[in-house]
């Protein structure tokens, strides 16, 4: 069905028959994918954003230094 851009009731997004056309969802999802990399990067550059990173980076740490004391264990007992 085509739409009826004359007609001030339908919504531009939508077909007459209330279907979201394809332009308008990619709009709104790029819209919310901006909106979530612009809230991203401000949590990045908050005192807290900055803390849960270096969290994050401590516990990455530590478990990279576990895997290998546990690898180098397994090592010497097979030897």
């Amino acid at each position: 069905m085509p739409d009826e851009p004359d007609n001030p009731d339908v919504d531009p997004g939508y077909t007459t028959s209330g279907v979201p056309t394809f332009d308008s969802v990619r709009e709104k999802i790029e819209g919310r994918y901006q909106t979530s990399l612009g809230a991203e990067e401000l949590d990045a550059e908050s005192p807290e954003g900055r803390d849960v990173d270096d969290q994050y980076e401590a516990r990455q740490r530590a478990a990279a230094d576990r895997l290998a004391e546990i690898r180098k264990s397994m090592r010497d007992d097979t030897h």
